[in-house]
């Protein structure tokens, strides 16, 4: 079993940046992908990036590329994702995923584990 938690959401003016890190606990998931994803209110959850095993491989929605970037450190068992120059449509509660496999992709139901999420709100 994986325990995942997420920190580093907040309100944050648009054009601004915010970090987000997922910790994992419970067993190493430096052989497994990892990935975010998002739910605005009214919406349904969305992919926003994944991360291969080695975090040599990365791939991410259109609406952030070229905006944020995902990362890993497995000595830390830990996740990241940079967020840069916000938009008031990134406004959503992100969560972090551990995949089935080595490799990631954008369906959530590729993903066995997720953490409760964090908030947020990029103010215009």
């Amino acid at each position: 079993q994986v325990q995942l938690v997420e920190s580093g959401g907040g309100l944050v003016q648009a054009g601004g940046s915010l970090r987000l890190s997922c910790a994992a606990s419970g067993r190493t998931i430096s052989t497994y992908a990892m990935g975010w994803f998002r739910q605005a209110p009214g919406k349904e959850r969305e992919f926003v990036s994944t991360i291969n095993w080695s975090g040599g491989s990365t791939s991410y929605a259109e609406s952030v590329k070229g905006r944020f970037t995902i990362s890993r450190d497995n000595a830390k068992n830990t996740m990241y994702l940079q967020m840069n120059t916000l938009k008031p449509e990134d406004t959503a509660v992100y969560y972090c995923a551990v995949a089935r496999r080595y490799s990631g992709t954008n369906s959530d139901t590729d993903y066995a584990y997720w953490g409760q999420g964090t908030q947020v709100t990029v103010s215009s």
